[in-house]
């Protein structure tokens, strides 16, 4: 009767062991999320600069402006660059530089201006493994934009 018991005793103690375990490997922890904005953007815009989410950030869809005018430069270069410098400082804010891009969806109002946006591009990167990419045709763009980056960065 007593090796019963023991026998019963052990049987449970393994049991609610596994039960215990078991519950404890199914728990998730789900990333926090985080808003990214730069000190100047608008309060009244209705969204973010970019989304923190564990080691990745999700950058919202950004114009190449002229921050003074609030319309595109009239030299493609120049709109080139700021579109750039918009998203660095966005990926820097996050602590994150161009280099932990790892996806990047340009959409361009004129695909003629491939040619004169890959050098630009290309210059803000450190590294030969740049981010897989998306160049796409627009129709037209907020603005009088010619181009629009969003990407995705994982911080190294």
């Amino acid at each position: 009767m007593n090796r019963r018991i023991s026998f019963l005793v052990v049987v449970l103690a393994v049991a609610g062991i596994l039960t215990v375990h078991g519950a404890f490997s199914q728990v998730t922890i789900q990333p926090t999320r985080k808003a990214i904005n730069l000190p100047d953007k608008p309060a009244q815009l209705p969204f973010s600069d970019a989304i923190l989410s564990g080691n990745t950030l999700y950058l919202a869809g950004r114009l190449g402006l002229d921050p003074k005018t609030g319309k595109a430069p009239e030299q493609i270069e120049e709109e080139i660059k700021n579109l750039l410098d918009g998203e660095k400082a966005v990926l820097a804010q996050a602590g994150m530089s161009m280099d932990d891009l790892v996806y990047v969806q340009i959409a361009c109002t004129d695909l003629a201006l491939f040619e004169k946006f890959n050098p630009i591009y290309k210059s803000y990167f450190t590294t030969k493994d740049l981010p897989a990419r998306e160049f796409i045709g627009a129709g037209s763009l907020l603005r009088g934009g010619h181009f629009e980056l969003q990407a995705i960065a994982v911080k190294k």
